[in-house]
């Protein structure tokens, strides 16, 4: 999805022009993908523009900096404040957030630690990730040959930009093939997640997820449906996933930031259930967006813009 281009970018404490945001060709982020970053939706809800989940955000951003034994030189609070002001900097009600911290230019060669801590933020519209119907009438999928980190090779608790490669695979592989999205396996053959987002697999009103072990990310948006489901007394089950289980799943359903609960209608060909958003999927999707549309948040999950 393109990019729209506003006034300002928020880098290093000062606002710079869009045009004007740039590093060093041999910054080591460039060549090394040493980065770690973040996104995060603001929502024009009925009560006004809000972050969904802002402090969960940054902390894991922070989190993901710490496992590459890396400082942040600002405090959580500090970017916190930034992403507001940076938002109120471009006057809009709603948009997706992008702070991302990144080993500038100092050194070059695999060793980082000689290297600048930079930290920018931008903000720009976004709509429906995986398209404009994905939603309401679901995304046909496939499994990818390529497999998630082994443990002990990457940490895949860190949203970090070198992880992304792997992403970069899943994804153009099921792009060339006529699918919207790739579920990666993990190392033992057995559900990972999608090249950007988190799996959730119904069978019989049960709700399963893959578990940390199966090299996911830690996604806000999964751990945000999984409370969901425990309000609406769900049974809920973190566990190894077999990928024939996919195939015979009553409903299966993408979670993240970007991809917000986004139903699969078909894997590898398989029609997933009636083909279309089941009754769980809905029921989840419904509670989703009565905080994030109409500000109705007893998780007071939601940080609005001007209070």
């Amino acid at each position: 999805m393109p990019v729209e281009k506003v006034e300002k970018i928020w880098m290093n404490g000062e606002f710079v022009d869009w045009d004007k945001a740039n590093i060093h060709v041999l910054s080591h982020v460039i060549h090394y993908g040493s980065s770690w970053f973040e996104g995060i939706r603001c929502y024009n809800t009925k009560k006004g523009s809000a972050l969904f989940r802002l402090n969960a955000h940054v902390r894991r951003l922070f989190d993901s900096a710490k496992i590459y034994r890396t400082i942040v030189p600002y405090t959580q609070k500090q970017i916190n404040e930034a992403i507001i002001a940076t938002i109120k900097a471009n006057r809009l009600k709603a948009c997706y957030v992008r702070p991302i911290v990144y080993r500038g230019y100092g050194e070059v060669g695999v060793n980082p630690l000689h290297c600048p801590i930079d930290v920018a933020i931008a903000v720009w519209s976004w709509g429906a990730y995986l398209g404009a119907d994905a939603i309401e009438k679901g995304i046909d999928v496939c499994t990818s040959s390529w497999r998630r980190s082994a443990p002990g090779t990457l940490p895949t608790f860190a949203k970090a930009g070198g992880n992304y490669l792997n992403s970069q695979l899943i994804k153009m592989e099921a792009l060339a093939n006529g699918y919207t999205e790739g579920i990666a396996l993990d190392h033992t053959g057995n559900v990972s997640e999608g090249s950007g987002e988190n799996i959730f697999v119904v069978r019989d009103n049960i709700l399963f997820t893959t578990s940390f072990a199966a090299a996911i990310l830690p996604g806000v948006t999964r751990a945000t449906i999984i409370a969901l489901a425990e309000k609406m007394k769900m049974k809920i089950v973190e566990t190894q996933i077999p990928r024939e289980m996919l195939y015979i799943a009553d409903e299966v359903f993408f979670t993240g930031t970007a991809a917000e609960i986004t139903p699969v209608r078909s894997i590898d060909k398989i029609v997933v259930g009636e083909g279309k958003a089941g009754p769980v999927t809905k029921s989840l999707q419904k509670e989703f967006f009565k905080i994030v549309g109409e500000g109705k948040d007893p998780f007071r999950w939601l940080t609005y813009i001007d209070k």
